[in-house]
């Protein structure tokens, strides 16, 4: 048991830059104390002490802002940063060297009896407010992303945003991977998912407006051959078409890619467009 704290308050310091030493670690984080009361009360549940085990536990709550019941299981190196509003229902399982932040609820979605509360397996990240509901399994090293609410599996190694959770593809590039190592070497991703991470809804809209620009092409590109062969009237509505079809355009979603937006426009892009306007 004082091996499994010693390693739970070096966790501490791979993944909190704000920890200073294991005096501070123990005795002000209510993510250790939780912990800690979870185990007395976990052992307690698993002896028939049924009654003494969910007291503990109201007490951890109590003390710390955490729920935790005596029934879930917890694996090795399991940091709670900040920890209010935790929830962590009796069937849970979580693996070793997973993080969770406040707000967070593994939570189940059916009254029946059984497994019906989430598997998060090692590595695993979930951020804050972040709800993962259902006897669902987050796979190795996945990322759920703050304020998130997943109801379906997750892959291991991917990260899942937004409500519902979606999943991102990440990038595999040599960059990409240097980042992955480095971030592994420090514990986690803070809160689940890094300030570059794409948007899933505008990444497909983005994909819909590629493929109209270049069905539109395609059409201007046919109308030109029927003109050719002399089919002229057939494409009399064509004629004010532009040669290129339609611009180029993308949905962006944040304050930083529109700003990169603005600055990759050319003051030649600007004043070809004041001459346009009537």
């Amino acid at each position: 048991m004082f091996e499994q704290i010693r390693e739970d308050i070096h966790c501490v310091f791979d993944r909190d830059p704000a920890a200073r030493n294991a005096f501070e670690v123990l005795t002000t984080y209510p993510g250790i104390h939780a912990i800690i009361l979870h185990r007395l009360a976990h052992g307690l549940w698993h002896s028939g002490f049924r009654w003494l085990a969910r007291l503990v536990s109201h007490v951890a709550r109590w003390l710390t802002g955490i729920e935790i019941h005596p029934g879930a299981r917890l694996g090795r190196r399991f940091f709670i940063d900040h920890g209010m509003g935790v929830v962590i229902g009796e069937t849970a399982i979580v693996g070793d060297d997973c993080t969770l932040y406040h707000g967070v609820t593994l939570g189940g979605t059916s009254w029946e009896k059984g497994k019906r509360h989430p598997t998060l397996e090692n590595n695993v990240v979930v951020g804050a407010g972040a709800k993962v509901l259902g006897p669902i399994t987050i796979g190795e090293g996945a990322r759920i992303g703050s304020n998130s609410v997943v109801v379906k599996a997750v892959p291991p190694g991917m990260t899942a945003v937004g409500v519902p959770g979606r999943l991102i593809e990440r990038n595999r590039s040599a960059h990409q991977e240097r980042r992955d190592r480095t971030a592994r070497k420090l514990g986690f991703d803070a809160y689940g998912v890094s300030r570059d991470a794409p948007d899933p809804v505008a990444h497909a809209i983005n994909c819909m407006l590629d493929h109209i620009h270049l069905m539109d092409i395609k059409m201007v590109a046919m109308c030109k051959a029927l003109k050719a062969m002399g089919a002229d009237d057939m494409i009399a509505d064509m004629e004010a078409a532009p040669d290129a079809g339609l611009n180029a355009c993308e949905i962006v979603s944040t304050a930083e890619e529109i700003n990169k937006l603005q600055e990759d426009t050319s003051p030649l892009d600007m004043d070809q467009q004041d001459t346009k306007t009537p």
